[in-house]
């Protein structure tokens, strides 16, 4: 059975000042979904889901769904703050979607295959899907909590306006992901890519040190353990009083991992990141797919 991947496209996009998924990026107005959605079809992806917001349904049917019809099959899910387990009331005042493996959890009734789980407002480049793709394709029959994680070289993530914050990542012996730590302010110094520590000390690592950018690949049981701790996320004082607490993708593997339920994996690619997070970074985002279209990487209309 194909893999499907999974589109998580309900996020605000407020610190770009507008619904950045839907933005035309490309020579003619390709947005970043339409690149990973090509690159996932070439990589043997056989069905497409979007996690979306309930009230951009129609702009998003018009401008973007209609794009793939005869080319792979496409489902729409809805995050809402109010899709809550059955004996938990939604907070007074919360308005905060309540985050990734939230979303992922939308899209349970409509996943029965191994899956991907990306943002959509991030180019991941098409080896990033390969490797995924290779990896959910051969699982054996039935498989169920060996799950992956395509590590991005951290020097391939860098930003050239600035510092950036990533998701560290250790492996044991046998390439299994051990722990994931938020890293701020890390950017090339001196030649050495480094991030400041917690005392403020810019602490060196290794070019291909692997960091998350939220590319995960799981199987359907993945649904059932999401909607068990997300019923203890809910049941923690500390979370369900804070309006801005969120359930994430690493906070659901990291426990996974530590308390010995699953195996993730660290996939190594070669796929150079970029990706638009405020107004100026825009352009050179432009710039970077104009150049892969010029060099025959990508055609310049993809559908």
């Amino acid at each position: 059975m194909k893999p499907t991947l999974l589109l998580l496209a309900a996020g605000m996009g407020s610190r770009y000042g507008g619904l950045k998924q839907l933005d035309g990026l490309g020579p003619n107005g390709e947005t970043i979904m339409d690149y990973s959605i090509f690159d996932a079809i070439r990589a043997g992806f056989g069905k497409i889901v979007f996690v979306i917001r309930k009230d951009f349904e129609e702009q998003f049917r018009r401008q973007i769904l209609t794009k793939y019809e005869n080319h792979i099959p496409t489902e729409l899910v809805f995050q809402s703050v109010n899709s809550l387990p059955e004996g938990f009331a939604l907070p007074e005042g919360r308005e905060k979607p309540w985050g990734t493996n939230h979303a992922v959890l939308m899209a349970k009734d409509v996943i029965n295959e191994p899956f991907c789980a990306i943002n959509c407002d991030d180019f991941y480049n098409r080896d990033s899907f390969e490797v995924i793709s290779r990896f959910l394709t051969n699982l054996p029959k039935d498989s169920k909590n060996k799950y992956a994680m395509v590590g991005f070289r951290i020097s391939n993530t860098l930003s050239e306006n600035g510092t950036v914050t990533r998701g560290i990542c250790t492996k044991n012996g046998q390439g299994h992901l051990t722990s994931v730590v938020e890293r701020q302010d890390i950017e090339r110094r001196n030649g050495q890519v480094m991030f400041k520590d917690e005392e403020g000390l810019w602490v060196p690592v290794p070019d291909d040190t692997p960091v998350s950018m939220n590319v995960w690949g799981f199987t359907p049981e993945y649904f059932d353990h999401s909607e068990e701790y997300f019923k203890q996320f809910l049941s923690d004082p500390k979370n369900i009083s804070n309006l801005k607490s969120e359930f994430y993708i690493p906070t659901m593997v990291n426990k996974l991992v530590t308390d010995g339920t699953a195996t993730v994996d660290v996939l190594d690619t070669t796929s150079k990141w970029f990706g638009v997070t405020y107004s100026a970074d825009r352009q050179g985002v432009v710039e970077r797919i104009k150049a892969l279209v010029d060099d025959g990487t990508y055609p310049s209309k993809l559908f």
